[in-house]
């Protein structure tokens, strides 16, 4: 990820207008921006999931992933589980590792990819 062309900026994240993203149970609600010149810009959410949420698909994007509030398990196409609780965060590359989400309690993530 190589940011340029993008000016100093604040987000009042509670003014950006949420998109509904339904899973395999439950939803995501993703607040999103993109920042830089298009066709390479730098997509940056706050997305936060119902109790209970599972993906619908397994993700091969990469993203840089911090747990805000509640708790996220993602799994690993080789079977391997990671629990992120407020605090925590993940990093992968694109084509790296697929993975899939689950939020048994609810969570709220920043996300930048």
């Amino acid at each position: 990820m190589k940011m340029s062309d993008i000016p100093f900026g604040t987000v009042d994240w509670s003014t950006v207008e949420p998109t509904h993203h339904p899973g395999e149970v439950g939803e995501a609600l993703w607040r999103t921006r993109h920042f830089g010149p298009e066709g390479n810009a730098i997509r940056v959410r706050m997305v936060d999931y119902s109790a209970g949420y599972v993906s619908d698909h397994w993700c091969s994007k990469g993203h840089v992933l911090f747990c805000l509030s509640g708790e996220l398990e993602t799994t690993l196409e080789d079977g391997r589980v990671f629990v992120l609780k407020p605090g925590m965060s993940y990093q992968v590359a694109d084509g790296a590792e697929a993975h899939r989400s689950r939020a048994p309690l609810g969570a709220r993530l920043f996300i930048v990819d």
